[in-house]
């Protein structure tokens, strides 16, 4: 996964010879989440990166990461890129023809604190905090990113990178974000719920949420999901 710096990225990267040469550089097939357009304006952003990140290629490939960062880097102001191990607790409807996704794709850049191990802070994660951010969220997907080791010259300590699709009413209604059909009492109670676990994995600071629009391009058929 890389996170992008740059103009006009939307046009640039959906274009087919940029495509054709991501598949030339080893992707088997590209998703790509565009931040900083007018359908997301709105949603709430969070960054540590500045300035914020302006775009996010996932590449699935069994070829080396680099030749597909030297693509990218000649597109863009700046890339930065992570080997991740991806995991699918909610898998989300998807249509790989490069069709825009009906949805706000919230992208989540995670950092493991000090005061936890890796091991506790997975655990923590992937086993207690999963059901309960499903549960108390609009999601109907829900996407885990395991940062396995930076494939990139350029360095950005990252430990792990969530994607979380809500339906598009979510950009600007605070109901439809959270499912409480309109309810201010649940909505308080699932947002108590919700951030009391993310204090536990210390994801209530020191993180990016970058709002985004997500695109697919290739064929799932080519890789493996857990």
């Amino acid at each position: 996964m890389y996170a992008l710096w740059g103009s006009d990225l939307g046009g640039s990267l959906a274009a087919a010879d940029v495509r054709a040469a991501l598949t030339d550089a080893g992707a088997d097939r590209v998703q790509l989440n565009i931040a900083g357009v007018p359908e997301v304006a709105g949603a709430m952003a969070l960054s540590t990166f500045v300035p914020p990140i302006d775009a996010i290629v996932s590449a699935w490939s069994d070829s080396r990461p680099e030749p597909i960062a030297e693509v990218l880097a000649g597109l863009t102001d700046r890339v930065v890129g992570w080997e991740v191990t991806e995991r699918r607790p909610l898998p989300p409807p998807e249509t790989w023809d490069g069709s825009r996704a009906d949805a706000l794709a919230n992208v989540a850049f995670l950092r493991r604190p000090d005061t936890l191990d890796r091991a506790e802070w997975l655990h923590r994660w992937l086993e207690d905090h999963t059901p309960i951010a499903i549960a108390t969220q609009a999601t109907f997907g829900y996407l885990q990113n395991i940062v396995e080791r930076p494939v990139t010259p350029d360095l950005e300590h990252v430990d792990a990178i969530v994607e979380e699709l809500f339906p598009p009413a979510a950009v600007g209604d605070i109901h439809a974000f959270y499912g409480s059909g309109g309810d201010d009492a649940e909505l308080s109670r699932r947002m108590t719920a919700l951030l009391d676990s993310v204090v536990r994995i210390g994801a209530h600071e020191n993180i990016d949420v970058v709002p985004t629009l997500r695109y697919l391009y290739g064929s799932p058929s080519s890789g493996i999901w857990l």
